[in-house]
Order: C-alpha cells, then sequence, then structure tokens
C-alpha cells in the first residue's frame, strides 16, 4: 500500500523558502545558535502549511467541517450580515497547530463573496464576531438551501486567503482558501439543519460531518 501524501498548500512556499534562505546564510557565517533557530522555524512553517488528503462525504444532504480544529460555539442567531435571516451559527476554532487549509462544507453555487476589513481581537471571542477581519461566501446548495462559511481573521492571523469567486461552482470538500497562523471559521445554516456535533468536539476539515442539511 502506497503512503499517504501530504502536500504544502502554495501560499506557504514564500515562508518556507525565506526561512530556509535565512538558515542556510546564518550556517554559512557559522551563527549556530541563529542557523538552529531558522531550522526551527523553517521546520513549523513546513509543519503549519501541511495540506493533507482527506476522505470526503458526497451525500447531497451532508455538510462538512470547513476547518480544523475544536466547535467552540453552536447557537440559534439572527444572521444580519450574511444570510440576513434566521440561522444556526457554527463556530470552528483553528490554533497554530491545526491545519489551516479551508474546504467547501456542501456543494453549490457561491452566489457572493464579501470582505470585511476589520481588527484582530482573539478569534474565539465575541469581540472577533463584530469587529474582526472577515471573509464570506454565500453558497446555495444543489438541494436550493442557503448557507454562509465565513473565515475570521485573529489575534495572531493576519491574512485570509479565499480563492472562491462569485458564480463558481463548488463541491463538498474542494479546497478554497486558508487563514494564516490561527482563527476560526464559522457556518451560518438554516434553522431546520439537523446538527451532529457538540462545542468541544474537535473536527476535521472535509472529513467531519457537523450537520445534514434539511
Amino acid at each position: 500500500m502506497k503512503a499517504a501524501e501530504i502536500s504544502i498548500a502554495r501560499e506557504g512556499y514564500p515562508f518556507i523558502l525565506f526561512s530556509g534562505f535565512a538558515t542556510l546564510i546564518f550556517a554559512l557565517l557559522s551563527s549556530t545558535a541563529a542557523a538552529l533557530a531558522g531550522l526551527a522555524v523553517t521546520c513549523f512553517v513546513t509543519w503549519f502549511f501541511r495540506d493533507p488528503d482527506r476522505i470526503v462525504a458526497r451525500d447531497t444532504d451532508v455538510l462538512v467541517a470547513p476547518a480544523d480544529g475544536k466547535v467552540i460555539r453552536i447557537e440559534e442567531v439572527d444572521d444580519t450580515q450574511f444570510t440576513r435571516d434566521r440561522a444556526v451559527r457554527i463556530s470552528i476554532f483553528m490554533n497554530i497547530f491545526n491545519v489551516h487549509v479551508n474546504r467547501i462544507p456542501a456543494s453549490g453555487r457561491v452566489e457572493h463573496v464579501s470582505h470585511r476589513p476589520g481588527r484582530f481581537y482573539c478569534a474565539d471571542s465575541d469581540k472577533a464576531l463584530l469587529h474582526n477581519e472577515a471573509c464570506a461566501l454565500l453558497i446555495r446548495t444543489d438541494t436550493q438551501q442557503l448557507y454562509a462559511v465565513v473565515q475570521v481573521a485573529g489575534l495572531i492571523a493576519r491574512r485570509i486567503i479565499c480563492r472562491a469567486e462569485k458564480e463558481d461552482r463548488v463541491v463538498t470538500g474542494e479546497r478554497y482558501g486558508l487563514i494564516r497562523f490561527g482563527s476560526r471559521v464559522d457556518l451560518y445554516l438554516p434553522p431546520a439543519t439537523e446538527i451532529r456535533v457538540s462545542p468541544g468536539d474537535k473536527v476535521r476539515a472535509g472529513e467531519s460531518v457537523l450537520a445534514l442539511l434539511p
């Protein structure tokens, strides 16, 4: 059996090359401590941008996790920003040790992409919902359900990357972006959605089933 391959997200290559080059310079200058520190940073950055393959559920009613991390909130809210309707919000917090590549929760078509500039409060705080930088996709599924997946920047995360564009056809588990160095992803789902996770659960992007759409 072939070993599973773990690729690197393309956004990570500039960081890896820079830290690797700095390590080489320190080594040529015989600065052992700096070279070792540079090697440690290079290894961490390479590991941080890992992008492992995942076994994705393809059922039409299944909604999978958009991010690796821990479910920190599940609550019904009046969503005035994204779906503009009553919704169930599921919040997933990613720490710096999680895989940070984000994936599409359920197949459909992107109806709208919005980016909100903002601040960088700790991503698991209430302030982050209102004030942090965020990028949202509004997606209509093949069964005409509307949901939003929102990347939220955090205290350390200062760069949201979203490759999806309006009118794109997206598929469950498809990679669509990442947030550099820790943050959160929120889902806004129809109220009749059957939730399959609880606060405190650890989830894996593309693999963990969060809910069944109505």
